[in-house]
């Protein structure tokens, strides 16, 4: 074990050891400052730290392939003459609240099968049913209630996307068992959190063609690079437990697997705008996208837990630019 993955564990335990009666409230990997504990009431802490509102990075890298099918398809839409804006940010409000929704319950349901696995990982130990200050029961009825509202915000879409949407449910379940018995669970992820890039398109024309498959495939390509940044956090424990990853998988040789798959990123992106006859502003927004997360390779020191995460956080941002761009060509 490195000297700072050793010292960002023994943070970590420092922290889950040495609290006072009000500390085990919290979770150890979570800020403590969210407005979720300013906000909430205490009996409620646990069912947020299980969807994770506490974390929003989830439920924003979630959303972005959705945003992205969606402003592509507005592109294609304007260039038809037949472009509603309304429609479009409609969608948008309903694509991130199903985002939350959704990835609440995915959360929940991965907490729900990895509770003995976090216990052993000091990093995830304090998690609400690890620790005990949440039944199983209580967790399964949450899961419902976000599952429920996920199915309200589905509904709102037409046949072809609600029939899209619940196909999804099957990789959703599927994911946490991934870990277990593959050293590419990273990719079972994708497979889920790029679900958006297909919803997007379908939800305006009700039907999917080439260009939002390529930005699926390309969303993928991106899921598969930040989280194994992401896993990176957690090796050494993931060694002891036996959990696989990508992170264990590549190693020292990370660099080169990020720049693969952040390259098929980029590849599979523009061969989806060049595919719609897209304007100029998407490519700037993919350029720039692309400069950051080639500044991630470049910079990258997997042996540093708090970098990892933070270089993690900051996919947010380039699915925002990528976005932005996108949103720029329906104007052009």
């Amino acid at each position: 074990m490195t000297a700072s993955c050793r010292a960002a564990n023994s943070r970590a335990m420092s922290q889950l050891e040495n609290q006072t009666a009000p500390e085990p409230s919290r979770v150890a990997d979570a800020p403590s400052g969210n407005f979720v504990y300013r906000l909430l009431p205490r009996a409620l802490w646990p069912h947020a730290q299980l969807a994770r509102w506490d974390r929003p990075i989830g439920w924003q890298l979630l959303m972005w392939p959705c945003f992205w099918s969606a402003a592509l398809a507005a592109n294609v839409a304007a260039q038809m003459g037949q472009w509603q804006p309304a429609t479009t940010i409609w969608h948008l409000v309903l694509f991130m609240t199903g985002a939350i929704a959704m990835r609440g319950a995915g959360c929940t349901w991965n907490d729900l099968v990895d509770h003995k696995i976090d216990a052993k990982v000091a990093r995830t130990r304090s998690r609400p049913l690890p620790s005990g200050r949440i039944s199983r029961k209580a967790a399964y009825g949450f899961l419902a209630a976000q599952a429920l509202l996920g199915l309200v915000v589905l509904l709102q879409f037409n046949l072809f996307s609600i029939t899209l949407g619940i196909a999804s449910l099957a990789i959703v379940a599927f994911y946490p068992f991934a870990k277990r018995f593959t050293d590419w669970p990273q990719f079972f992820l994708g497979l889920a959190f790029s679900w958006g890039a297909l919803m997007g398109w379908a939800a305006l024309f009700g039907e999917l063609a080439w260009p939002p498959v390529l930005l699926y495939a390309g969303a993928i390509a991106w899921t598969i690079g930040y989280d194994t940044i992401y896993a990176h956090q957690d090796k050494e424990d993931d060694a002891l437990v036996g959990v696989r990853s990508t992170a264990r998988l590549f190693g020292e040789n990370t660099k080169a697997w990020l720049g693969l798959f952040y390259g098929l990123f980029a590849v599979l992106a523009v061969a989806a705008c060049w595919m719609t006859g897209i304007a100029w502003p998407a490519y700037a927004g993919l350029a720039i996208a692309v400069l950051l997360l080639a500044w991630q390779i470049r910079v990258i020191d997997i042996d540093d837990a708090d970098q990892c995460l933070a270089l993690f956080k900051l996919n947010s941002r380039v699915g925002l630019i990528v976005f932005a761009g996108l949103s720029a060509a329906v104007l052009a």
